[in-house]
């Protein structure tokens, strides 16, 4: 992944390494706990679904902008 860095003395990962690494790990968690049955009923299941559809999303949307802007 391309990453956009930012000039930060506390920590040295770029923005978009951390935020790609977060809703990567978010994803996963969320995935986990559908794949293990730990749903109560459907009203969950569509819930975890659009939670993981819109983490998803957000990630293809980073990695699109990063592409763009780095290619310029």
């Amino acid at each position: 992944m391309m990453s956009i860095r930012m000039n930060n003395d506390i920590n040295e990962q770029s923005l978009s390494e951390y935020l790609g690494n977060r809703l990567r790990t978010l994803m996963n968690e969320h995935t986990d706990h559908l794949a293990t049955g730990n749903i109560k009923d459907f009203s969950d299941y569509k819930r975890m679904v659009g939670i993981i559809e819109g983490l998803a999303l957000a990630e293809r949307e980073m990695l699109d902008w990063i592409e763009q802007h780095t290619r310029q």
